[in-house]
Parts: structure tokens; sequence; C-alpha cells
């Protein structure tokens, strides 16, 4: 972005002075009369006035102007450029997200998944300058978004995230694991996945405890988050009358999510509602930051050419048009 600055400001104040010679002018206008008086010209009074009588004016414009431009000439214009160049060192993160039937409990609101995905796109917003990528898992797991720094895609997809999309259950080991392969190629200093989960590993071929392994032998630190209140929740359940909610109560397996997190470094939170889960985040964030260096550079340019080859044309102009079409008899 780009200003313009005067190094000498203090010739700006010089405009003081074309207001006072624009009054001046109007005023020498009003009280102009004819240097000769010839008697008997009223049967010329009607007659039409030429286009000299309204140019006269002009040659005072370009005086005017030219003056005004000279007197920003004088203050030297220049234009200041201001940029940054940034360099990282980020954060490769990946989120992997429960999307069982179980989601949808009315604990939190409107629900577990709306509330988890309104609050990891405000976590995405956040972090500019880490590539990220989004795996879900049910009763399977697959990858919703590869590690991307266009963050726009990303929140995208999570948003399109609903509960249904694959077989039902909850394979927590599979979901781990899928993020694990996601990121363990990764170059960046820090790999992070932060699973989030509201039920008990039910379904899958890898059991956590081994995910979790695996993610250690990478160097991959995982934070996980156990979703749902304390006690009972109501949870949706089919009927012959379409889905209704029944409190039902809240299993969350916290001894395998604190064991995943340990093992790998990480830690493990217990969110219980809405406020919970975004404190939740908002640790992470601060847990997980990434080295930035801004430096700030800037750039002037001088911009007096211009106004001073204008001010040059009109003074041109108006001593060409005084000498000419306005030139005094002799």
């Amino acid at each position: 972005m780009s200003r313009i600055t005067f190094p000498e400001p203090l010739f700006l104040y010089l405009l003081a002075v074309v207001p006072v010679m624009i009054a001046f002018y109007l005023f020498k206008q009003q009280k102009a009369t004819a240097s000769i008086r010839m008697p008997g010209l009223q049967p010329f009074a009607q007659t039409a006035k030429t286009y000299r009588h309204y140019l006269r004016h002009a040659l005072f414009i370009f005086r005017t102007v030219c003056i005004t431009l000279l007197i920003i000439v004088l203050a030297r214009p220049q234009s200041t450029s201001k940029f940054q160049n940034v360099s990282t060192e980020g954060i490769d993160i990946v989120l992997t997200m429960d999307i069982s039937g179980s989601m949808l409990a009315r604990d939190f609101r409107p629900d577990r998944l709306e509330a988890s995905k309104d609050v990891a796109t405000e976590f995405i917003s956040g972090r500019p300058y880490d590539r990220m990528g989004l795996v879900v898992f049910s009763g399977e797991s697959f990858t919703q978004c590869p590690l991307t720094t266009d963050h726009a895609v990303l929140i995208n997809l999570l948003r399109e995230l609903q509960s249904g999309m694959i077989e039902d259950g909850t394979a927590i080991g599979m979901g781990l694991a899928t993020a694990v392969n996601r990121i363990k190629d990764s170059q960046a200093k820090s790999k992070v996945i932060i699973l989030l989960t509201d039920g008990v590993n039910n379904r899958g071929e890898i059991a956590p405890a081994t995910a979790a392994g695996i993610a250690k032998t990478f160097g991959i630190r995982v934070y996980t988050i156990g979703v749902g209140t304390q006690g009972m929740a109501p949870y949706p359940v089919n009927t012959p009358f379409g889905i209704q909610y029944q409190d039902m109560p809240v299993e969350i397996d916290e001894g395998i999510l604190k064991e995943i997190s340990e093992t790998t470094g990480g830690k493990y939170f217990r969110a219980t509602d809405n406020n919970k889960l975004v404190q939740v985040y908002n640790e992470i964030d601060k847990l997980e930051k990434s080295k930035i260096d801004v430096k700030q550079f800037s750039r002037k340019e001088e911009k007096f050419f211009i106004p001073a080859l204008i001010a040059f044309c009109l003074l041109a102009l108006e001593i060409l048009v005084r000498n000419t079409l306005f030139r005094n008899l002799i």
C-alpha cells in the first residue's frame, strides 16, 4: 500500500496565497471599467459576447493552477510504499473429527458436530501460516482434505461434514492411523494431530494404542478432545415416528484418549459445553505457536515531475494565449 508524503511540508503553507489571489481577482473584476469612454455606443449594448470575453478568465486560471502546482513541487511529494517480508516455520496440523451418530447429541448448541465444526473453523482462520488437513471417522475413516495452506477450501470441506457420510460407529484407532498416514512425511518443524471424539472405540482394525505408538515413532504430537457433558445427554434415536431425542448416559473412553496424548507428548482435554470447547482450542493454539519473522520495508519515489510538467505547460499556454488571442494593442 502506498501513500503520498511531503519531506518539505512548510512550503505547503504558501497555498494560503491562492485563495487571496482568487479573492483579489474577483474584486478587481467587479471594479473593472473601460480605459476609454466614448459616447453614443448604446446601440451596441445588446451585441452578443464573443468567446474571447469568456476565455479571458482562462489566463488567471492557468496562472493560479501553475502557482499551486509549483508550491506542491517545492514541498517534494513522494510516494511511500510499505510492505512486509514474512518468513515462517509453520506447523502441520491434521484435524481428526468424529462424525458418528452420537455427535448429533444436543448437549451442545445446536449439537456436538455443528459446535465442533464452528470452533474448528475459527481455529483454522486464526492460523494463516500453517498447513492444515482434515480427517473424519465413524465406523471407518477417510481424508476429507489433505494438508493445505488454502484454508478457504479446507473450511468449505469442513462445513460440508455430516453425520451418516460413512458407516456408523466409533473407530478411533482408524481415524488416528489415517491422520498419521497423512502427516508422517511432513517436513514441518512440528507435526500435530487434534483428535476429537465423543465415544468409545468400537470399530476398526487398528487399536487406538497401536495408532498412538505409530504417531510417536514419526514424532507426531496428538491432542485429544473428549466432547460431551457430564452425566446424561439427549441422543438422537430412530423411532417409527422419525428421529426423536432420548436422554442417555454420556460414555467417553477418557482412559484411551489420555493414553494417546501421553504416549505422543500431547495433552487430553474434556469439553462439556460450547464455551469449554472454545477454551480447549484456544489452549491448543497457545501450545502450538508458529515462529513468524516479519520484516518491514519501505520504498520512496519522487512524484514532483508530473506536477512540475503540468505547471510548465500551463505557464507556456498562458504566455501563448496572452500574446496571440489577447495581445495588447500598441
